[in-house]
């Protein structure tokens, strides 16, 4: 998986877990795609500044994630629903597959 969806994710599951100012700067490089020199000029500081926050943002998220695994599991979930869509199901079992991979998307 790339790095920048990969971390896009944590911040989806994890984000919460962040200051506001981590959350806010991790969006808008991670999934806004803003570079480090637009956000520090739009938040009035370093570039440098903003780097430093967002590699202690996705140190964090990377931390959240070898502890608490929620991303792993929910791969790994999806990955066996998937598989067992393959296999000779009836009607009343696709829809509880349906309902679980509802429950899983990121």
């Amino acid at each position: 998986m790339e790095e920048k969806i990969k971390i896009s994710i944590l911040l989806t599951i994890y984000g919460n877990l962040l200051t506001e100012t981590q959350r806010k700067y991790m969006d808008l490089y991670y999934n806004e795609d803003l570079s480090l020199s637009e956000i520090g000029d739009n938040e009035n500081i370093t570039r440098q500044a903003v780097r430093t926050i967002l590699v202690k943002s996705k140190k964090k998220l990377q931390e959240y994630e070898t502890y608490l695994q929620f991303m792993q599991k929910e791969t790994e979930l999806k990955a066996l629903t998937q598989k067992l869509e393959k296999t000779n199901i009836n009607k009343k079992q696709k829809e509880i597959i349906e309902q679980i991979n509802s429950k899983l998307d990121f």
